[in-house]
């Protein structure tokens, strides 16, 4: 669901600390493409915003006063379904950001991110569903591993016949590398690796970037974090 050019992406920041709420509205200010439409300082404040005004895009802090973010996460899927969450947080926890993004976050990130990252992450969400980094894909990654060993065979994803070139693309996205990359390493254009990602979706029955990751994991496509 991508923005139309004249329309900014609407974006809500919840954090109890005012100067990080300013820091970001400010560097966000400058980019004609997203729009932040209000503030919260906790997550039942959230919730009340977001019944009435339409927001495509929220930065959640997870440590708030009154109601966390790890709380109001779920609320917010149930309001608004299709709007995607950043969790913002001062930690690097596997087992944090694994439980965050199954209960619906869309990426996470550390508050020291810079502002293009931020920026970044919003627009990837916004256009993509998920903004993959670092920490979520340690996290993801070690997470599927370790239940990968008792995951009874009828749960497993079917097995399906993946090209080289498919099974080269596939690595190469869960390393981070983006379509360009991708596209350079394997003497493609840009849009060829497009149309391979989205066969790969329908050979492998994933319905999203973070699906193709977790088949590459299950299926031993990609063995190192």
């Amino acid at each position: 669901m991508k923005a139309d050019s004249s329309e900014p992406i609407k974006v809500i920041i919840a954090d109890d600390h005012v100067l990080y709420r300013a820091g970001v509205k400010t560097a966000l200010s400058t980019k004609k493409d997203i729009k932040v439409i209000a503030e919260a300082d906790n997550g039942m404040h959230l919730l009340n915003l977001i019944k009435n005004i339409p927001v495509d895009v929220i930065l959640l802090d997870i440590q708030m006063p009154i109601m966390d973010g790890i709380a109001t996460l779920p609320e917010v899927k149930k309001i608004s379904p299709h709007t995607k969450v950043i969790m913002l947080t001062m930690v690097d926890d596997n087992s944090m950001i694994t439980k965050l993004m199954e209960l619906g976050a869309n990426s996470y990130l550390t508050k020291t991110s810079d502002s293009e990252i931020i920026y970044e992450a919003i627009k990837t969400c916004y256009e993509q569903e998920y903004y993959f980094n670092s920490l979520t894909n340690k996290a993801l990654l070690t997470n599927l591993k370790q239940r990968n060993v008792s995951t009874p065979e009828h749960l497993m994803p079917q097995e399906v016949n993946l090209s080289e070139k498919e099974t080269t693309i596939l690595r190469l996205m869960c390393e981070e590398k983006s379509t360009k990359e991708i596209a350079d390493m394997v003497d493609l254009s840009p849009r060829t690796v497009e149309a391979i990602r989205d066969k790969l979706k329908v050979k492998t029955g994933s319905k999203s970037t973070a699906g193709l990751i977790m088949y590459a994991v299950k299926h031993k496509i990609i063995e190192e974090i």
